[in-house]
Order: structure tokens, then C-alpha cells, then sequence
């Protein structure tokens, strides 16, 4: 069958390279179009539930939000596990579902299960889905910036302007906005004057709410024309909300100015943004949707902010843009197998001696990268390090290789006969052995397919990829390098052999012939560096998956829990002051507490520092990244009361999203006691702290927050 095959092949070649081209076209228009990042979608497939409880301290959230949708949710088909947290006016539920479950599919679901569970919930207490992203959703990040507006007029213009622009790009699913401050109209109320008109709360907010209200009275009809009735009592300014009567007294209306004075203030917040040590500022973030093209979405982005005409002293100044990475990856990769493919060409032309055959061989390389696309396009896989990265050209270019040298030494001893017919008995001869030995190197592989959960997400891509391009290599080798040999050695191969060769060669069939006499000797010797190999692994690192430098650190730092926002926000003006003293860094960039729409759980006490590196090139405090880390954390020791821990944002924001804890290994210790909980992460923690290369450890405070409570003595 498969000589039958290759002899079709030779016999229509103009055929075989027509539709290898129209293969080269396709693969090419697919390779353009393929989705690119810098590293492969670890996230687990995970559906995450956002409660926001107005007011709520951290365990009334627990007991009232969090463990009736937790257990509600608990039971849904194809779930992995579920976990929570709880914090001041929050709840965030996370269900993990098996990676083959349609992510649509997981949030219906959820959702059917929340309509059951609402009736256990307080009223006005509403949860939502968070958005359909991953934990590298977070594509691009900006701040509002100048003194042409204040922080509250740049937080209604991002709100109400840029943010709904934002969410027309196609490929983005929601813009979050972090630091701020909310507008909104506050009734200041006197306490005196509600006691002389006999008034309550109550009372001025039933009043309030009545007063503010436009109503629609259907439709009239006079002189054979229909008018729509509609009643505006909507207020406009703070004045007329002033004139809201609230009740009768002694024959005269009572006024809303008369017991209370209506002025602008802001939302109560939990989180603030700030830059380069000047305050606070407003932030902006783009949340990609899930599957999409992270560098197509990026360039969609920066394309309607380009559009977007800003005031008079506001600036955007972007601090985080994803698609550098990506872009840095790739380059990384496109260098790596370009050198490696002039490396395999050079040592083709060097062993092969023939430049017609070496360059047969070599077009094998570009072909087989196609095949490899293709099978990433066929089977949702992106362009990033971990899928390029694994490609071998030595390993793709083995059969071809074997099928051209081949080639060259029946050419060689050929007397008489046609090169074609040459080119077909030496395909004949070592077809099968080319096909076992690929499809051994494809075996190996294999196992890697069918891995599941977060090792499968890692390496089924590389697999995926290195298995499309060999058998590519394969298709090659067999069926279109004979094609292609019959017009290289058209006129006979280059009978050229250099010296330095045949002596090689010669050396080569004396240590053979030694080997043979000396058999036992000589597998024993094999067995030494074996051994020493073996050996060896004892005292080598592991690690799961390498480290990507993303260009920028991200240093996460925690504060005493009970500490105001405004203590918070001062302190980290003072690390930002601090960092900054080094040359090294082009700009910092502070997010502390949570945004407006929930994707953190973070309190005002802990923040994600975005520290903004110039080129390594203009460094002096330290020769590398790892240098310069530790002079920064030397520095910030000195600001009393704050601990940092120091990442890169996408590492950060995966480990996060897969474990819940921002950090590379943790230890979760269940339990009902707080204070006894305390006790054993203050104990773990110092057992950690003795472990040889352990950093930044630390245990998370979750008691000692000051309360202050209100007791009702029922009996008075």
C-alpha cells in the first residue's frame, strides 16, 4: 500500500506540488489568523458568584450569603470543587467544573441553581456571575491622569463615557474600574429638627422616594389625536430635592431643607488606585472574553481609545498592556527557531555535502510548521512558548534526511536506468523503517494527549503541536521529498566527499570494529553515565512549569487589617516614593482593595504594586532582575508595618485563579476556631520559615479586626 502510494506520487508529480501548494496557501492564510499568547490558558474552568452585602460585616456575610449559595451550589453535575470567601460587604463564591463541560453550559446552570437559592438570601442582597474571563483576561490597564478634572469627575467620565465605549470592542467582556470616587447626593439630616416636626428616617426616605418618581397615565385622545400622558416628578438639581414636602405642620408644608440640606459627596468605597507616588488617581481595566485573541482584542483596545477625545488636562497613560508580552514571547520564539533552522541547515550542507539535497531537506522544516498550525487551529490550540517552543527540527527532519541520502547513494551507484526510477527503489527501501521511526517519536507523545486538569492544559498544547508538525514531516518525507528529488538530481547528484569526512568516517569504522571485539566492555562503560545520570536527578531542581519574564514585577503587600483606607492609601504612597528611588524603575502603579465590580477579594489592607521596569540595558542598581528585587525588598523593610511579596502580574493572577491563594505554594489549615487558627498558621509559618529557599512567607491575619458593636438589651 504505501509503495503503491509513493509510486502514485512520482507518477502525477505536478499534481502532488500543486496541491502541496494549495496546502502552503491555506496553512498560511491559518497561521495568520491564529489566535497568539504568551503562555497556554492554565485556568481551571471555573464559574465565579459576586454577592455584594452593603454593610455587612465579614460573618454575618458568611452565615447569611456565603454558606447558603455555597451549599446551594453544591450537587451540580461535572463539578470539581468549590470554595468561598468572605469578606467586609462581599461574597465570592468559585465552582470548578471538569474541563470538558461548555463554559456557557456551567454558568446556565449556576444561574438556574441561584434562582432557587435567592429565597435564602436577606432581601436586596442580589448575586451576580463575575465576568467570562480567564486569570490572563486582564489585557489592558490604564489610569486617568492631570488635574484638568477632579478624581470623582474622572470616575463619572470613565463610568459613563469610556467604560461603555470600552464594552462595544468586540473580544472585550467587561471594563472594571479601580480607586475613585462614586458621585452621589447625600441627605444630611438634623436630628433636632426631625424631633420638632415629629418626623423619623422613615419618614423622609418614603417621602424622598415617593417625590422621585416620573409616572406614565397611558394616552388621551382630542381632536382626532392620541397624546400620551406622562407625569414628571423626577428631580433634577439638589434644589428641587430641597423642595420635596415632607409633611404638614401647623397648616405649612415642611420642606426637605427645613429638617435636613442635601449635598454632593461620594460612595463609600473599598479600594483606591494610585501613581508614581502622587495620590490617588482612577484606574481602568479591559477583561478579555474567554477564547478570544489576546493580541487582536489588545490592538481592538488601544484603536477606540485612540478615538476617544478626552478633556482639556486628562491624559490616559496605559501601565499594563498584555500584548507586550505576547509580543516579547513570540519574538523569543521566532528567534529561537530561526537559529535553530540555520543551525540544522548549516549542518546539513556540512554532513550532506550537497547543497541540492541539504536544501530539499531544509524546505521539509517550513512545510512541516504548517502541518503543525493547522493541527493547533484544528484542535483550539494557541501560538505561545510552551506550543512553538517544544518544536525539534532535528526530529522533523529525520525521515527526510533518510529518504534524501538515500536518494543520493542509489543515484551514485546507478550505471544505467532513469533518476526517477533511481529516486523510486530508494524510496521503496526505507519507507517502513521512516514511517516506524516517526511513529515511535509520535508514541512518545501520545500520553501527553491524554493528561487531564492543570497538567493537561499545560502540555497538550506542545503535544498537539509537535505531533501535527512530525506527521507532517512524515507526509513529507514520503510523498513529496522523492517528488521533489527527481528535480533536484534531475542531471545526477554532486559526487563531492570531503576529506575531512572520509576520515571521520574511517575513525568512526575503527571505534565500531573495537566496540564489536569488546562487547561487554563496552555496554558496561554505557551503563556509567547512565548511572551518573540517574544519579544526578537527586540534586536537581523541579519545577512545574518555567518562568516567563513578563518585563514587570507586581509586589504584593498587606497592612494590619484594621487599618482605614486613608492610613492605607498614605502608606502606600510612601512605598511608592520608595521604589521609585531606584533608577531602574519607570513608573509604579498602586490598586488597593477591590473595584467597583468585585473580580477582587482583596480588603483595603492589601494592594498589587505595578512596578514598570526600563531596559535592562539601563540598569545600575543591579546586574538582573533577582538583584534588583532584593535592594527593593531591603527598602521596603524599612517602612514599618507592611509586608510584600514579590511576582509578575500574569503569574499572580494564575495562581489566584487555580488554588485561590496568591502564591506559589501555600498551606490551608480547616478549622471552627479562629483564634486557634491563628495559632497554627503562626506555628506553620515558622516552620516554613526554616525550610532552605523558601521567600516572602507569611500567614494571613484573619482576626483582630476592630468591631465596634451595637448590643440590644431587649428587656429596656
Amino acid at each position: 500500500m504505501l509503495t503503491r502510494l509513493i509510486d502514485f506520487c512520482l507518477a502525477h508529480r505536478w499534481m502532488v506540488l500543486s496541491h502541496l501548494a494549495a496546502f502552503v496557501a491555506i496553512g498560511l492564510y491559518v497561521a495568520s489568523h491564529i489566535a497568539i499568547d504568551a503562555f497556554p490558558d492554565l485556568t481551571n474552568n471555573q464559574v465565579v458568584v459576586i454577592t455584594e452585602c452593603p454593610g455587612m460585616p465579614p460573618t454575618e456575610v458568611e452565615q447569611l450569603v456565603t454558606f447558603p449559595l455555597e451549599s446551594s451550589l453544591m450537587g451540580l453535575p461535572r463539578t470539581e470543587g468549590i470554595r468561598s470567601i468572605s469578606k467586609l460587604g462581599l461574597s465570592m463564591v468559585t465552582l470548578v467544573f471538569d474541563d470538558a463541560v461548555n463554559p456557557y453550559f456551567a454558568r446556565q446552570i449556576v444561574y438556574e441553581r441561584l434562582s432557587e437559592a435567592r429565597s435564602r438570601l436577606p432581601e436586596t442582597i442580589e448575586p451576580t456571575l463575575g465576568p467570562m474571563a480567564t486569570a490572563f483576561g486582564e489585557v489592558y490597564q490604564y489610569t486617568l491622569d492631570g488635574d484638568g478634572l477632579s478624581l470623582m469627575d474622572r470616575k463619572t467620565l470613565h463610568d459613563w463615557t469610556m467604560k461603555y465605549q470600552l464594552r462595544t470592542v468586540p473580544g472585550v467582556n467587561e471594563v472594571n474600574t479601580w480607586g475613585g470616587l462614586g458621585k452621589q447626593y447625600t441627605i444630611e439630616v438634623e436630628p433636632e429638627m426631625l424631633q420638632r416636626y415629629r418626623l423619623t428616617l422613615r419618614d423622609i426616605y418614603e417621602r424622598v422616594r415617593e417625590n422621585n418618581l416620573n409616572f406614565g397615565g397611558g394616552f388621551v385622545e382630542h381632536a382626532g389625536e392620541q397624546y400620551t400622558v406622562l407625569g414628571l416628578g423626577r428631580t433634577q438639581s439638589a434644589a428641587e430635592l430641597e423642595s420635596v414636602v415632607l409633611r404638614e405642620y401647623g397648616g405649612t408644608p415642611v420642606l426637605l431643607r427645613d429638617v435636613a440640606r442635601v449635598v454632593e459627596g461620594a460612595l463609600p468605597r473599598q479600594g483606591a488606585a494610585l501613581r508614581d507616588g502622587k495620590g490617588e488617581t482612577v484606574s481602568g481595566m479591559a477583561i478579555m472574553l474567554k477564547g478570544e485573541n489576546g493580541r487582536t482584542v489588545i490592538d481592538r483596545i488601544k484603536q477606540r481609545l485612540s478615538e476617544l477625545r478626552l478633556p482639556s488636562g486628562v491624559r490616559l497613560v496605559p501601565f499594563y498592556d498584555q500584548s507586550e508580552v505576547i509580543n516579547g514571547s513570540i519574538r523569543t520564539v521566532t528567534r529561537n527557531l530561526l537559529e535553530a533552522g540555520a543551525l540544522v541547515t548549516a549542518i546539513l550542507l556540512l554532513f550532506l555535502g550537497n547543497f541540492r539535497a541539504a536544501m530539499v531537506v531544509v524546505l521539509v522544516i517550513p512545510l512541516s510548521m504548517i502541518f503543525g498550525f493547522v493541527g493547533m487551529a484544528t484542535f483550539g490550540v494557541t501560538a505561545n512558548l510552551m506550543s512553538l517552543g517544544a518544536l525539534d527540527f532535528g526530529m522533523i527532519v529525520d525521515g527526510a534526511i533518510v529518504m534524501v541520502e538515500n536518494s543520493v547513494r542509489r543515484l551514485g551507484l546507478r550505471t544505467d536506468g532513469s533518476v526517477h526510477e533511481a529516486v523510486r527503489k530508494s524510496a521503496h527501501e526505507v519507507a517502513r523503517p521512516i514511517v516506524f521511526a516517526v511513529a515511535i517519536i509520535i508514541a512518545v507523545y501520545l500520553p501527553v494527549l491524554f493528561l487531564e486538569g492543570l497538567e493537561g492544559r499545560m502540555f497538550r498544547p506542545m503535544a498537539i503541536t509537535v505531533c501535527s508538525a512530525l506527521f507532517g514531516s512524515l507526509v513529507l518525507a514520503l510523498f513529496v521529498v522523492p517528488v521533489l528529488a527527481t528535480f533536484a538530481f534531475k542531471h545526477g547528484p554532486e559526487k563531492r566527499e570531503s576529506k575531512w569526512f572520509k576520515r571521520m568516517r574511517l575513525r568512526y569504522s575503527q571505534s565500531l570494529e573495537f566496540a564489536l571485539r569488546h562487547r561487554r566492555a563496552t555496554v558496561a562503560a554505557g551503563f556509567i553515565p547512565v548511572a551518573a545520570a540517574l544519579i544526578s536527578l537527586a540534586f536537581i531542581g523541579t519545577e512545574f512549569m518555567p518562568r516567563l519574564d513578563e518585563g514587570s514585577l507586581l509586589i504584593q503587600t498587606r497592612k494590619l487589617p484594621g487599618i482605614s483606607l486613608t492610613e492605607s492609601i498614605a502608606l502606600s504612597t510612601q512605598m511608592e516614593k520608595a521604589i521609585l528611588e531606584f533608577p531602574e524603575v519607570r513608573s509604579v502603579v498602586s490598586k488597593l482593595g477591590r473595584p467597583d465590580l468585585a473580580t477582587e477579594a482583596m480588603g483595603i489592607y492589601e494592594a498589587d504594586v505595578y512596578v514598570l521596569l526600563k531596559p535592562i540595558e539601563e540598569w545600575k542598581t543591579a546586574p538582573n532582575k533577582e538583584g534588583l528585587i532584593s535592594a527593593i525588598a531591603e527598602r521596603l523593610e524599612k517602612i514599618p508595618g507592611v509586608v510584600s511579596n514579590f511576582t509578575q502580574p500574569m503569574a499572580m493572577r494564575l495562581d489566584e485563579t487555580i488554588s485561590g491563594i496568591k502564591a506559589d505554594v501555600a498551606v490551608k489549615i480547616f478549622g471552627d476556631d479562629p483564634q486557634v487558627l491563628t495559632g497554627l498558621a503562626d506555628r506553620a509559618l515558622r516552620i516554613v520559615n526554616t525550610i532552605p529557599g523558601a521567600a516572602d512567607t507569611q500567614a494571613e491575619i484573619v482576626t483582630g479586626v476592630a468591631e465596634l458593636r451595637v448590643d440590644v438589651d431587649r428587656a429596656a
